[in-house]
């Protein structure tokens, strides 16, 4: 995967044609995104002022920048997964629609018992980008046979 260091990130799609997510600084002194080992599956976002997580509570932190996501595409906000095993700190939300131009804030809480001190330029959460498929909505009386059913939560079992 390629990056460019003035119109975005590139990355390569399933039909191989290669796209761009245009990154735009709405603070000064964000960091763009990045990723650290070239067959990562996220780009690492950062924190563009300093926040302070206490236990049990929720944060919305800004990352100063807004994304110009490639149609047909969606950004995904996921947690660090360092983050979350260490700390406690997982992502609630976190879909940026391929028509949103504002700033991107990953809404964090803090499940431990410690409170979470972010500086500038901490890494927060990690976005995926990812092809959706858009099918139009067909209302219909009843809906085709399947082997789960209306089976919900646990029906799988145990093991």
């Amino acid at each position: 995967m390629a990056q460019s260091a003035i119109a975005g990130i590139s990355f390569l799609c399933e039909d191989a044609v290669m796209e761009e997510l245009r990154v735009k600084r709405m603070r000064s002194g964000a960091k763009l995104p990045s990723q650290p080992y070239a067959r990562d599956a996220g780009y690492d976002l950062y924190a563009a002022e300093a926040v302070e997580l206490p236990p049990q509570e929720r944060r919305e932190i800004p990352t100063g920048l807004a994304f110009e996501l490639p149609e047909g595409h969606v950004g995904l906000i996921w947690d660090k997964s360092g983050l979350a095993a260490r700390h406690g700190l997982t992502v609630l939300g976190g879909v940026i629609d391929a028509g949103y131009r504002g700033e991107v804030l990953v809404c964090l809480v803090n499940t431990g018992s410690e409170p979470h001190a972010f500086a500038v330029g901490d890494k927060v959460a990690q976005l995926l980008v990812q092809k959706i498929a858009l099918p139009a909505i067909v209302e219909v009386d009843e809906l085709s046979d399947s082997e789960r059913g209306e089976r919900g939560f646990g029906s799988s079992g145990k093991n």
